[in-house]
């Protein structure tokens, strides 16, 4: 079973590789963002969907990586593949400056803290005029590069997913998901559960840099509304959860699915759309709410590595 997933996956992979190829302007772009919400679905799983430290901030390195590829190849001329990565470093950076003092916070306090870090960093990118550009925003250089995007953004979710099921399937994941079911008793059973949580936490800062990075390359112009919205943050979270979080593929599934669902009800339902959209939602959390690879896996008792 196991060689026939992954020869279905390197089917998948091929085929995503050689799509552009034969795709329109839209199907290519559809996939470029589909990536994206890929990767920013499977970094959230990362921390949140493992330790269960649920996060309402991780567009907070999402916003530090585009501000950070953006200063660097706007300002300073650097080659863009390469300010992208810095924006992965910058975010775990971030993530390793307040990740200590954060996470010795549980529940809705390490929630609400999250939130007020989003906050203060778009505070601080309008602030800092000099650097960012403020309110007025920062513009990039002009760069046809939308194919080399689409690769290397689909690079990056494929990598955030590797790294998952590495985590997942390792020692190291199994202490993380001992931590989300207590915590107290993974401490006594001798577990350094804030080395734990720091690592996973710098782990899934990295990808919603490298992927903010890229889309600031992609859009040409950011500003601080545009890279810190919450509602960034709630999508990545729905789309765990609909998939199903702690899982390998529940992300990657959720993101797919509800990404599509979205683009294909705004084009039928213009004005409705968000209201159909969260109405699916509730329904599938409600119902639904180990996601629905964990559903699968339930009923057809599939491997932990799915």
């Amino acid at each position: 079973m196991r060689r026939a997933a992954l020869a279905l996956l390197a089917l998948v992979l091929l085929g995503l590789a050689l799509y552009p190829r034969v795709a329109s302007g839209y199907g290519i772009r559809f996939m470029l963002q589909c990536f994206m919400w890929i990767a920013l679905a499977q970094s959230w799983n990362l921390v949140s969907g493992l330790t269960g430290y649920v996060s309402f901030g991780h567009v907070a390195f999402f916003g530090t990586g585009a501000y950070t590829a953006g200063v660097l190849i706007a300002r300073h001329g650097w080659p863009w593949a390469l300010a992208c990565l810095a924006g992965g470093v910058g975010a775990a950076g971030l993530a390793l400056l307040i990740g200590y003092p954060c996470l010795r916070l549980r529940g809705p306090y390490f929630a609400i803290a999250m939130l007020g870090l989003n906050e203060v960093m778009r505070v601080c990118v309008s602030y800092f005029e000099g650097v960012t550009g403020g309110g007025l925003g920062l513009s990039l250089p002009t760069l046809q590069a939308s194919l080399a995007i689409y690769y290397a953004m689909g690079l990056t979710g494929a990598l955030v997913t590797l790294a998952a099921h590495l985590v997942v399937t390792s020692r190291f994941g199994l202490r993380l998901m001992t931590i989300r079911e207590d915590e107290t008793a993974a401490e006594a059973l001798g577990i350094p559960t804030a080395r734990y949580k720091l690592a996973a936490f710098l782990l899934s800062a990295a990808g919603p840099g490298v992927v903010g990075g890229l889309f600031a390359r992609d859009q040409g112009y950011i500003e601080p509304i545009s890279v810190f919205p919450l509602a960034t943050t709630i999508t990545m979270i729905v789309m765990a959860l609909f998939g199903g979080k702690g899982t390998v593929w529940g992300p990657v599934v959720g993101a797919v699915a509800l990404f599509g669902l979205e683009e294909l009800v705004w084009a039928r339902f213009l004005f409705l759309h968000q209201l159909l959209f969260g109405a699916i939602i509730v329904g599938v959390v409600l119902f639904v709410p180990q996601g629905l690879v964990g559903l699968l896996r339930d009923r057809f008792r599939l491997p932990r590595y799915v």
